[in-house]
């Protein structure tokens, strides 16, 4: 099951039925099923805390992912924050649902055990995102 719930801020206009079946889809391109998996939506002061907290990371984020994946099984998670997401939006030339829909997808290719730290790895995980946006645009007409 996937939730999406909010602390802070408004939810965004998500279409919450076509956008599980689109992390489903996505998810099982890894041979991977959906467990649990949490969506909160913050603003940057949360995940700040969040991120010094759990992390030890004194800098502000757009999403952190907490995987508790059960072998095949995604379980996890995914704290978005939406100020980061806007800020990020306008510096690179995207709308905010772009953005918001390549965040979203971001965490779950953590959970499908997709890294982006490592040497290389940032270019196999936007390969990953881009792969999963265009699944999106060829699954439905999903608009946030």
């Amino acid at each position: 099951m996937i939730t999406y719930s909010c602390d802070g801020v408004k939810m965004p206009g998500i279409k919450k039925r076509e956008t599980t079946a689109w992390i489903k889809a996505v998810a099982a391109q890894y041979g991977r099923k959906v467990g649990e998996v949490g969506y909160m939506f913050v603003d940057d002061e949360k995940i700040l805390d969040i991120n010094r907290e759990y992390l030890q990371h004194d800098y502000y984020t757009d999403i952190i992912t907490f995987d508790y994946d059960e072998g095949e099984t995604i379980n996890g998670d995914l704290v978005i924050s939406l100020d980061t997401v806007r800020t990020n939006a306008e510096q690179f030339g995207k709308t905010y649902d772009e953005e918001l829909r390549r965040v979203i997808i971001h965490g779950i290719l953590h959970l499908c055990g997709i890294n982006d730290k490592g040497l290389g790895e940032r270019e196999i995980m936007e390969e990953a995102e881009n792969k999963a946006l265009n699944m999106l645009r060829d699954i439905s007409d999903i608009t946030f």
